[in-house]
């Protein structure tokens, strides 16, 4: 199982936006081959900071086919206005723990 750990900051006053356009495209990122769930979590500090989790098969179902997708293209159309820039992704592997 790959994580795929997008840190998103948005614009100030568009969380509501940001968090409606990711619960939207939640059913694209599960209908995705490898897609194994996601989940969103948001700053207590930093309210306008937000870590995307989507648990992946393998790093390709996320690097090619989903980003190659319509449902990606989507995605961005959704959400994409409210980054106050561009998304840090990193994709980790479990390597302890994680039962």
């Amino acid at each position: 199982m790959i994580l795929e750990i997008a840190q998103i900051d948005v614009k100030p006053g568009s969380e509501v936006a940001f968090e409606a356009g990711v619960k939207e495209a939640a059913p694209l990122f599960n209908a995705a081959k490898g897609c194994h769930g996601l989940q969103l979590q948001r700053g207590i500090e930093r309210p306008s900071s937000y870590i995307l989790v989507v648990r992946w098969a393998t790093l390709e179902d996320h690097t090619v086919a989903f980003r190659e997708s319509a449902a990606f293209t989507r995605w961005r159309e959704l959400v994409g206005p409210c980054f106050a820039g561009p998304p840090q992704v990193q994709h980790v592997e479990v390597v302890l723990g994680g039962d």
